[in-house]
């Protein structure tokens, strides 16, 4: 059934916004996804990974929301406040204009933000509006039944396990469990409210407008401060600049963690059973969202990186996937149990609804080259790394090294059993390669004999039994003729020439098999079964990689024109899912940092072949 469809018929979905209509704010803690109908459905505090407080994305009816609009019929329209994570949601009435500004103040990345506070300002900028209010929290993911109490201008929410205080600027009324109010503001006038944690080690605190005032400039002259940072200067910077400011919403400042995506179980295909957690650190996502970074000048988040990597996951630790696992919590933690929560219906019906990932205990050969490419360019384009680190390099490439060959899950961590997949062996030859120029470039001690025996062992292996002849092309696993979007990292990887005729063949291959107007499949789960029911969409850091892969071949009007058409299935914002669907609508967890690393590699590339 059309995505449409689905939210035409769906259980309570009148009540569902499509995934496209939010935007996203945070702290470097937390973020919350607000509707451009003014509603927040979704927000876990005080992290990424914490049991949600709104989960109204994943069920319109249990999950909670923060509800703050407009309260009669009006036009609604969302905007970025520039260069910032600050977000604007107006309201265009018949008796004039409104506008709710959401953000969680930012004043550095060790002190304040540790609140995780939550601002809405509610401004009238002409005539009269009038607005309403209702905060319906439903703590651990809508399990934890909780308490209301009204203290004045105050709301106390209050669970076995966590609280919340709601200060206001406008009188509050309860309603069973919520919180309510309906008010009115003239023009140049405003109303403030502000969600804070509330516990006995944290002092109450209000929100006058004032304060709120002061708290919404710090916030905004950070966020500046720290996009000022990028030395992009080409086409496209407004998408470029905005997909830096997603990815340094989803790092986690106490510990420099990257998550893959902020939200758990958005369905990639609306009905299907493809929901999964994103909002732990993939190691293969964090590397590249490192390469990203860099490429923009902002080293520190990459330094962040490689101190979560040395602190909390240096080879070694004996997982039976190997010295690393695929992905940890922002915390460094290993153990990511996966569950279903069944009292939650899932976002348009789309159950089942999943906290943890058990994908964490995989074997994905990639991930080895992922790190080290990560750590190679950190130490070209940043600073050295340090002779600990090298150490954990060469303990890195000797596993590598010994385990190779091995069948494994592969890069889409598929669930029918492990392949020899191309993309696996490409990544390790990845990670010996780029260690191999980081020994000889700083005269770092290494087995170089055997590493290049290896290296070049691996090269043979994919020239010999990763190309098929029938197609003509690379294939995805040995064995096989199916094709996959992962290929095209081949010579972004510097693996092949981007004009190599084999090379050539494959790229016309995949346009052949997998593109659609711009738009690239990961695979053919009916020609690969992967474990699990239906399809899925369009899959957009592949877009990007396709855009990249377009531009080394020499094809850079086509790679233009596919660039330009992937910038109009970003939402209102700037921001993307992880799919694409039939129709055109956004699939999967939201926003994606996959996505959003690839458009910046494929804007800065694309950029520089145009001149």
């Amino acid at each position: 059934m059309a995505e449409q469809a689905f939210y035409q018929n769906a259980p309570g979905s009148p009540r569902y916004l499509p995934i496209a209509e939010h935007g996203l704010i945070g702290d470097l803690r937390s973020v919350a996804l607000v509707g451009s109908n003014g509603t927040i459905d979704w927000y876990c505090s005080p992290s990424f990974d914490a049991p949600s407080v709104f989960a109204a994305v994943l069920d319109a009816e249990r999950g909670g929301f923060f509800a703050l609009a407009a309260a009669v019929p009006a036009r609604t329209k969302q905007f970025y406040f520039p260069d910032t994570n600050v977000l604007i949601t107006r309201f265009f009435t018949d008796e004039g204009v409104g506008e709710v500004q959401d953000f969680m103040p930012v004043t550095g990345e060790s002190q304040e933000c540790a609140r995780h506070r939550l601002i809405r300002r509610v401004l009238c900028v002409r005539g009269t509006v009038p607005f309403r209010v209702r905060v319906a929290p439903r703590f651990n993911y809508g399990a934890d039944p909780h308490t209301l109490c009204m203290l004045g201008d105050t709301a106390l929410f209050e669970s076995a396990a966590k609280s919340l205080l709601l200060t206001s600027t406008v009188a509050l009324e309860s309603d069973g469990p919520d919180a309510c109010a309906d008010f009115k503001v003239t023009e140049g006038e405003s109303a403030v409210f502000a969600l804070d944690q509330a516990g006995e080690d944290i002092a109450p605190r209000g929100c006058a407008r004032a304060e709120a005032e002061q708290q919404f400039e710090t916030t905004v002259c950070y966020w500046r401060r720290w996009l000022h940072q990028s030395r992009y200067r080409g086409r496209w910077r407004e998408m470029v600049h905005r997909s830096a400011l997603t990815l340094k919403l989803l790092t986690y400042a106490p510990t420099g963690a990257i998550v893959a995506a902020p939200t758990t179980s958005l369905p990639e295909q609306f009905g299907g059973e493809r929901n999964w957690d994103y909002r732990y650190v993939w190691i293969r996502d964090a590397a590249f969202a490192v390469y990203a970074l860099l490429r923009l000048g902002f080293s520190s988040e990459a330094a962040a990186f490689m101190k979560f990597v040395t602190t909390y996951i240096s080879p070694g630790d004996g997982f039976a996937s190997g010295p690393l696992q695929i992905m940890y919590g922002i915390d460094g933690r290993s153990d990511l149990p996966e569950r279903e929560l069944t009292h939650l219906e899932g976002h348009c019906g789309s159950a089942p609804v999943r906290v943890g990932n058990d994908a964490a205990g995989q074997l994905q050969l990639d991930i080895y080259g992922a790190l080290i490419d990560s750590i190679y360019l950190y130490d070209k384009w940043a600073e050295p790394i340090s002779s600990a680190q090298w150490d954990d390099v060469t303990r890195l490439v000797g596993w590598v090294c010994d385990h190779w060959d091995q069948p494994d899950e592969g890069i889409w961590e598929t669930r029918g059993g492990r392949k020899n997949f191309l993309y696996s062996r490409l990544m390790c030859w990845v990670a010996i390669e780029r260690a191999i120029r980081l020994a000889n470039r700083r005269g770092l001690p290494a087995d170089l004999p055997r590493w290049r025996q290896c290296r070049d062992t691996i090269y043979r292996r994919i020239m010999d039994r990763g190309w098929s002849e029938r197609r003509g092309a690379f294939v995805q696993h040995e064995g096989g003729d199916v094709l996959d979007a992962s290929l095209l990292m081949m010579p972004l990887a510097k693996f092949i020439a981007p004009t190599d005729p084999k090379w050539l063949s494959t790229l016309d291959a995949l346009t052949e098999d997998l593109v659609s107007d711009s738009l690239v499949y990961r695979y053919d789960p009916q020609a690969s079964p992967d474990g699990l029911r239906g399809d899925e969409g369009t899959f957009s850091i592949c877009s990007f990689w396709y855009v990249e892969a377009l531009v080394r071949a020499g094809r850079v009007d086509e790679a233009r024109l596919a660039f330009e058409k992937m910038l109009t299935y970003a939402n209102h914002l700037g921001l993307y899912a992880e799919e694409i669907g039939r129709t055109g609508e956004q699939q999967g967890n939201f926003p994606q940092a996959f996505t959003h690393l690839s458009l910046i590699s494929a804007a800065f590339n694309l950029d520089r072949a145009l001149g």
